[in-house]
């Protein structure tokens, strides 16, 4: 069974993926591990900001606004 790994910033609105890894480095790295976003969580794409970047996800319950270079930063699997 292959895997489809892809970073966050292609997630499609309505789909969820589990984080597999963060490929960040620095203080975005550890914002990123203080927003709870570490392997095996569930992340959703809610919505777009109008301009389409940033784009919302909901993260173990919290809704959190990220842009495409952050979120091009962590490596999903869809679900």
């Amino acid at each position: 069974m292959e895997r489809n790994i892809f970073p966050l910033n292609y997630l499609p609105l309505g789909k969820k993926a589990r984080v597999r890894d963060l490929i960040s480095s620095g203080s975005t790295r550890r914002r990123m591990l203080d927003l709870g976003i570490i392997s095996n969580t569930e992340v959703e794409a809610l919505q777009k900001s109008p301009s389409g970047d940033p784009v919302a996800y909901r993260i173990r319950g919290a809704v959190i606004a990220l842009r495409s270079e952050e979120a091009s930063q962590i490596l999903v699997e869809e679900i």
